[in-house]
């Protein structure tokens, strides 16, 4: 897997750069399917701005964004959204293909 960090009008500095490599990694516990994580970091105006663009399997694209004026609030918060993007895509593979949902119970069909 892949992890691509780029800087619009801000500077990647390495701290940051470890910061987003190591959250970023974690998304693979919950879907083992990703070949590539793009992280966008912007700076305007007193407020931050970052954009992760997970790609998967199947061409398969999974994008949140944020802003605020905090880089690592905004960082974590981004990768909440995306662990709950691709906890349910996989929910609704697993469900489609008659298997067991999480919550206990048997799909039907």
């Amino acid at each position: 897997m892949q992890i691509l960090v780029t800087g619009r009008h801000v500077e990647v500095t390495d701290e940051v750069r470890e910061y987003v490599e190591t959250k970023a990694g974690r998304l693979t516990k919950y879907y083992d399917r990703i070949h590539e994580i793009e992280v966008i970091l912007d700076h305007e105006s007193e407020q931050f701005s970052v954009e992760m663009i997970v790609h998967a399997d199947h061409k398969h694209t999974f994008v949140a964004r944020g802003t605020g004026p905090h880089t690592f609030a905004l960082v974590d918060e981004i990768v909440v959204k995306l662990e709950r993007q691709l906890t349910k895509h996989k929910e609704k593979n697993r469900n489609r293909k008659g298997g067991v949902a999480a919550d206990g119970s048997v799909a039907e069909g």
